[in-house]
């Protein structure tokens, strides 16, 4: 008898109801669109209202508190729980193997958190945030055991359930947030907020799982299960460390307060990510995945994706560069005005982050895992120095070192990459030239726009107006990539091959 393993994702046809699942990807598409922007829009509203209620200062702790949660969901369920989504026959069989694995591991790394918060606390900078980190990492043991269930709606494209529950965790934090900022808890009212939205959107995960949550070993599923994770997981640890480094840099160099403004930063740069990344990733990899009986296909399709995409992030990024200091004002009051020199640099990273998670989710999808964790290795390697030489500068210095490592090291790097797997980087170069230079253009014509005097909202809503046409122009002119992408999806192209 064969002996199940984790290679490549087959055809959907192999898969119960394979037709169907395929052809709703785009309603899918959207409906995690709509999930991330409604979801967006209240987490604006919410931590505009606690930043302006809590200050620098105890958002800096809670900042702390973030980055060590951040740390141990890296790791929390080894990376097993994507095994579901790839996973070549009925889910069903695996699923207890890889809730206990995530139950078990998410487990230990809870108790680990739990007793190394007062070293993390006082490294950080904040010996006086170790209450707040200890309640953040208990969210850890709630991930664990939602993680099957939330495999499970990714691969069936279930993304109207996940809007639901998202929305409960995000209202439900935020309303015990803010009770408890007004009773004058402080940081740790953040921390509380943010456990309790998760325990409410974590039962209803398992409320309505797709599959009954079960506990379960196959034994003979559990070592291909991690031979599958474990790598992801490494990578996960370094990704997160790529991807965090700076706060952690910041925070042990520079002090809470500091850390409270470049994470302000970070995360007014993280709204192109959100909006436009993390919808695209909750498809994309299913998607190539069941792409992969046309390698040519595929590869047209990811490149297809690169051009479209960065025609629309390309320019919303430069326009939250431009006007750094007009959003900070605005959004957040004067108090915080010292972000807006890190967002100029943290915006144009947050373009680079998109398009390295689209190639990285397509390359997990080719089988090139080893190379994805070389490259991260690379970047955190020239990361280390770079971050700590900015930082004699303050935190716009930390941030201009991100940008010159990922756009002289790490886009290098991921081209090279791609070129192993069939898709020329002269190609992916190509689509990124037009919507780079028109972005540059933009830039200029904001700054020009800066020196009219008009006041601050006529500027800047001249310079949105700017963006969304040059936004609009690119699009018309990748028209012929944007009805590919349609045409798969209206069509259930991912399917055709079956039929």
């Amino acid at each position: 008898m064969k002996r199940p393993g984790l290679a490549s994702v087959q055809e959907a046809g192999q898969q119960p109801g394979g037709s169907r699942h395929a052809s709703g990807a785009t309603s899918a598409l959207g409906w995690s669109l709509l999930n991330t922007a409604v979801a967006r829009f209240g987490t604006l509203g919410i931590g505009i209202v606690l930043a302006r209620l809590l200050g620098p200062d105890s958002y800096g702790s809670f900042a702390v508190a973030m980055v060590a949660l951040l740390a141990v969901l890296t790791v929390n369920e080894l990376g097993v729980s994507l095994a579901i989504v790839r996973w070549p026959e009925d889910p069903a069989r695996i699923a207890p193997t890889v809730t206990t694995i995530s139950i078990l591991s998410s487990a230990v790394l809870c108790g680990a958190g739990l007793a190394a918060a007062p070293w993390f606390a006082d490294r950080m900078g904040d010996p006086g945030a170790t209450d707040v980190v200890r309640v953040m990492v208990c969210c850890v043991l709630v991930s664990g055991v939602v993680a099957t269930p939330a495999a499970l709606m990714q691969r069936a494209f279930d993304q109207k359930t996940k809007m639901l529950i998202d929305q409960v965790n995000v209202w439900v934090g935020a309303i015990v947030s803010i009770c408890l900022v007004l009773a004058g808890m402080g940081a740790m009212s953040l921390a509380v907020g943010r456990l309790a939205g998760t325990v409410a959107g974590g039962v209803l995960f398992v409320l309505r799982s797709p599959l009954p949550l079960r506990l379960g070993l196959d034994r003979t599923v559990l070592m291909p299960l991690l031979r599958f994770g474990l790598p992801l997981a490494g990578t996960s640890i370094i990704v997160f460390c790529v991807g965090y480094l700076d706060q952690l840099v910041t925070g042990s160099t520079l002090g809470p307060v500091m850390l409270g403004m470049y994470v302000l930063a970070f995360n007014l740069s993280s709204w192109p990510v959100t909006m436009f990344s993390q919808p695209l990733r909750s498809v994309a990899p299913v998607v190539l995945a069941r792409l992969q009986h046309d390698p040519a296909r595929m590869r047209s399709t990811v490149t297809a994706l690169i051009g479209v995409m960065s025609c629309v992030v390309f320019p919303a990024v430069t326009f939250l560069a431009a006007e750094s200091e007009t959003v900070v004002r605005i959004v957040y009051g004067d108090v915080w005005a010292g972000a807006s020199s890190a967002l100029f640099w943290l915006a144009m990273v947050a373009g680079f982050r998109i398009l390295f998670e689209l190639i990285y989710d397509y390359l997990v999808v080719a089988g090139m895992t080893g190379s994805i964790m070389s490259i991260q290795v690379c970047w955190l390697v020239a990361l280390v120095p770079a971050l700590f030489l900015g930082a004699s500068t303050g935190i716009a210095g930390v941030a201009m070192a991100q940008f010159f490592v990922v756009a002289a090291l790490v886009l290098p790097l991921y081209l090279w990459r791609l070129r192993a797997v069939g898709v020329p980087p002269v190609g992916v170069i190509r689509q990124l030239l037009l919507p780079s230079a028109a972005s540059a253009a933009l830039l200029a014509a904001s700054a020009l726009i800066g020196r009219m005097d008009l006041g601050v909202p006529w500027a800047l809503l001249l310079s949105g107006a700017a963006a969304g046409s040059v936004m609009a122009g690119l699009l018309w002119f990748k028209r012929a990539d944007v009805a590919t992408l349609k045409k798969l999806g209206r069509s259930g192209g991912l399917a055709e091959h079956q039929r």
